[in-house]
């Protein structure tokens, strides 16, 4: 696992070496990629600091028909998905039970949201009961559309979240920051606020995937260099190892997302703290989406 010493004021980008884990300060949106692009996949082992499986989610968002699912899940079950990847999609609400009848096993099903408590007089909301009587195993909290534009706080998302998994489901827990507050040097500030939002809450992170999501980078096109978020991956690590405990650090799968392609999977991939994505628009694309799913042969190296 990679080390992070760093001040919490502002985000440092680093360049972590195994051997002499010095800092070393780059431009907040530099361009500069620090890898090898060499570097041929192997079918063999895969390295990852974190000791859990690779995880790609699909979130849907507010998109689709009951034709274009028809034909995405038409796609998906046709597509030829890695073996060593846990796939989860997360159709809007009223296309859940659709997906879930007709997707293949292979891809389990997840929510894009789900209420604080037990289910009741709650308008428009959905409860953690009603998903698992459709057999959903997960579900999204925390997204950045959901704290920005409905107005949902760290507190309340970290309600969701013990509440979920205290009823067996596994959270997709997203945490990031917005440009501003990228610009500002308080990229780790607001991650960690976020992350301690869920830890004071949550029964166990046994069935936890954190999203790393750049707000800034969700739906722009624009996307964090492998080195940004393999920086904030690995911060995220150690607050976890400082925080929690070093075995949570290990197991707890911290996954990338924003603006994440077919193009720029598979650099992304490469870096050691990037156990997976979370992918928006490119997940409406099946073949695009296996080609997500598949860049885990990226982290292949020889035994």
């Amino acid at each position: 696992m990679a080390t992070l010493s760093t001040s919490l004021s502002g985000l440092k980008s680093a360049t972590i070496r195994r051997s002499s884990p010095k800092l070393h300060n780059t431009h907040h949106f530099s361009t500069q990629l620090r890898f090898s692009s060499s570097r041929k996949p192997s079918a063999s082992i895969v390295a990852m600091a974190g000791t859990g499986k690779f995880f790609v989610g699909g979130n849907w968002k507010c998109n689709g028909t009951k034709e274009s699912i028809t034909k995405l899940v038409s796609d998906l079950n046709s597509a030829t998905l890695e073996p060593d990847v846990d796939v989860v999609v997360a159709p809007p609400f009223v296309y859940i039970d659709q997906v879930k009848s007709t997707l293949t096993d292979r891809v389990e099903v997840s929510a894009q949201n789900s209420w604080i408590s037990k289910g009741g007089a709650f308008t428009g909301e959905i409860s953690v009961e009603q998903l698992k009587d459709l057999g959903v195993k997960w579900v999204i909290l925390g997204h950045s559309e959901r704290r920005h534009i409905i107005g949902e706080d760290d507190q309340f998302i970290g309600k969701k979240a013990a509440y979920a998994l205290s009823e067996g489901l596994g959270v997709i827990a997203c945490i990031g920051e917005l440009l501003e507050e990228r610009e500002a040097g308080k990229t780790f500030d607001v991650c960690f606020q976020q992350l301690k939002a869920y830890a004071d809450a949550v029964p166990s992170w046994d069935n936890i995937v954190i999203a790393y999501e750049p707000v800034w980078a969700i739906g722009t096109g624009k996307v964090a260099t492998p080195q940004q978020a393999q920086d904030v991956h690995v911060a995220v690590r150690d607050w976890l190892k400082k925080n929690v405990s070093a075995e949570v650090a290990s197991k707890t799968r911290i996954i990338y997302g924003g603006s994440v392609n077919g193009g720029n999977c598979a650099e992304l991939a490469k870096q050691e703290d990037i156990d997976g994505f979370l992918v928006g628009g490119a997940s409406l694309k099946g073949p695009e989406f296996a080609t997500i799913v598949n860049s885990v042969t990226s982290k292949k190296v020889a035994a």
